[in-house]
């Protein structure tokens, strides 16, 4: 399978990991669709520099946690498939989009808890099957978990707790898609500098020490650890790999 002429879908592809999954993918020659929740500049300024690569890009609005709005996102893709790249099918959907949250089990209000579930697990359940429509067979979904599915630090349960739930809903994806040759996989970073939260494991010093003691390779992460396997796993050199949980951490709490 040449990535020539392939097409990804890369929800929250205008920073942090998302922009750099864009961006590797570009490199292998795959063209790219990637989504941004509120500033169109940043995600224009992604398109550019996917461009200069030679592979062509386009972006659009998405609330990842907006379920009725799917519908219309649905439609406006089937427009720029048409109108950017000539096709009606894209290859690859990399469900990245997403956001922190930090609070205690015992503080956590059942609205933030709401929010979480509808970007990270209700979102990413019904814009994947609206989409299936429009992958191609022999395509690939990719979901985008966390380190913290596996190990436990205290403020995270929400948000890793829809993780979980990601990682359990990628082996029933791969299972049920099989048929079609849609190969499901999942990628689990670990901490990443990013502005992600508020940039905490960028910006806070104390933060940034504790993760890299605790990270087997002595240092935290940056978004070009993790694009680079995205991209890989759009490959044909990937294409046996198939219901995997792929942790990217560093060895982070071994």
């Amino acid at each position: 399978m040449s990535t020539t002429n392939k097409i990804a879908l890369v929800t929250g592809g205008s920073r942090g990991l998302g922009k750099n999954m864009a961006l590797s993918l570009a490199k292998k020659g795959i063209n790219v669709i990637l989504t941004y929740n509120s500033n169109k500049d940043e995600a224009a300024a992604v398109v550019a520099e996917i461009e200069k690569t030679g592979a062509k890009a386009a972006t659009l609005q998405l609330n990842a946690g907006d379920i009725k709005s799917f519908d219309g996102f649905i439609d406006q893709v089937k427009g720029v498939l048409k109108i950017t790249f000539n096709t009606d099918r894209f290859d690859f959907l990399i469900n990245n989009a997403g956001t922190a949250l930090y609070k205690s089990f015992d503080q956590t209000t059942e609205d933030e808890f709401d929010t979480l579930v509808n970007i990270h697990f209700k979102g990413v359940f019904f814009l994947t099957q609206k989409a299936l429509a429009l992958i191609n067979d022999g395509g690939r979904i990719i979901n985008i978990s966390s380190g913290l599915a596996r190990f436990s630090n205290p403020g995270s349960s929400a948000y890793a707790s829809m993780k979980g739930a990601i990682e359990v809903l990628s082996r029933y994806q791969a299972k049920e898609l099989g048929e079609r040759g849609i190969a499901v996989n999942v990628v689990a970073p670990g901490a990443i500098e990013t502005d992600f939260g508020g940039g905490m494991v960028r910006d806070n010093p104390d933060v940034n020490a504790r993760v890299a003691d605790a990270t087997a390779l002595g240092r935290v992460g940056v978004p070009e650890d993790i694009g680079g396997i995205v991209a890989f796993l759009c490959t044909e050199e990937a294409r046996w790999i198939n219901a995997q949980r792929i942790e990217a951490s560093g060895g982070m709490n071994i």
